[in-house]
C-alpha cells in the first residue's frame, strides 16, 4: 500500500460512518411513520400477522448503531496512529500539509491558501511529503 491509500483510510472511513448514521436517520423516520389505511376495500377479517411493520426497522437501527460504534472506534485508533506517524516528520511543511489533506479533508486549494503557498507549490511539496511519508514508514 502507498502512502497516500495509506493515508486516504481515514476519509474512507469518516465516509462509511456518516453514510451509516445517513441510514439509521432514514431507518428511524420508516419506524415513526404509522402509514396510511385504505377503507375503500371491502372488509374482510384476518389473524394479526406477527411483527408490527415498524419492528424490522427496529431492530435494523439497533444492528447499525452497534456498527457506526466500532467504525468510529475503529476511525479514532486509526486516526490517533496516523497523526502520530505525521507528525513524527521532520519537515513542518510536510507536517502541516499531510495533516490538513488527510486528518482535516482539506482541499488542495484551501491548503494553499492557508499555508500561503501557489497551488502549484502545495502539489510538488505533497508528492515530496508522500515520499517522505513512505520512506519514514516503510511503504
Amino acid at each position: 500500500m502507498k502512502a497516500k491509500e495509506y493515508l486516504q483510510q481515514l476519509q474512507r472511513l469518516d465516509t462509511v460512518i456518516n453514510q451509516k448514521i445517513k441510514e439509521v436517520h432514514d431507518l428511524r423516520l420508516q419506524a415513526q411513520s404509522t402509514g396510511g389505511l385504505d377503507y375503500s376495500k371491502e372488509r374482510v377479517q384476518s389473524s394479526p400477522s406477527g411483527d408490527a411493520p415498524f419492528v424490522k426497522p427496529i431492530c435494523r437501527i439497533i444492528d447499525l448503531e452497534a456498527e457506526i460504534n466500532a467504525e468510529i472506534d475503529k476511525f479514532i485508533d486509526e486516526k490517533h496512529k496516523i497523526i502520530n506517524q505525521i507528525q513524527s516528520l521532520k519537515n513542518s511543511d510536510y507536517i502541516s500539509l499531510l495533516f490538513k489533506r488527510y486528518v482535516e479533508f482539506k482541499k488542495f486549494e484551501t491548503i494553499a491558501v492557508e499555508m500561503n503557498f501557489t497551488y502549484q507549490y502545495v502539489l510538488n511539496m505533497h508528492g515530496y511529503a508522500l515520499k517522505e511519508f513512505e520512506s519514514a514508514y516503510k511503504m
